[in-house]
């Protein structure tokens, strides 16, 4: 895993991995630890790519519980990838409804990710 800091003021941690850095609640949680105590950022962007599959199959939970402890730790999510491909009704709704709240963002670029988190 990768961290560094990107933004006008250096205030949002960019992870980045070749592997699958999210796929459960803890898994979701040590990154957040991790990364703030690295970075003292309360703010990431992560790619699409290090998060588990099931994040996005809605029915599994892995969704709501995992953005859930960003939100209960005061962190803010910028996720990056493609989503143009997606054909789930549910989860497009959910990146819709994300988009529109101030935790949790989907962006097809990380300058994308760092306008909508405020850098």
């Amino acid at each position: 895993m990768n961290i560094t800091t990107v933004g006008k003021n250096n205030d949002i941690a960019r992870i980045r991995s070749g592997r699958i850095l999210i796929s459960d609640t803890d898994s979701a949680l040590d990154l957040i630890i991790n990364a703030v105590y690295e970075t003292r950022c309360r703010s990431f962007i992560i790619d699409k790519s290090c998060i588990a599959e099931e994040f996005f199959r809605l029915r599994t939970g892995l969704a709501g519980d995992m953005l859930q402890k960003f939100v209960n730790y005061g962190a803010r999510l910028a996720i990056v990838g493609d989503f143009s491909g997606c054909t789930s009704k549910p989860l497009k709704d959910f990146i819709y409804e994300s988009n529109m709240r101030r935790h949790i963002y989907f962006a097809g670029t990380e300058e994308d990710a760092v306008a909508k988190l405020g850098g």
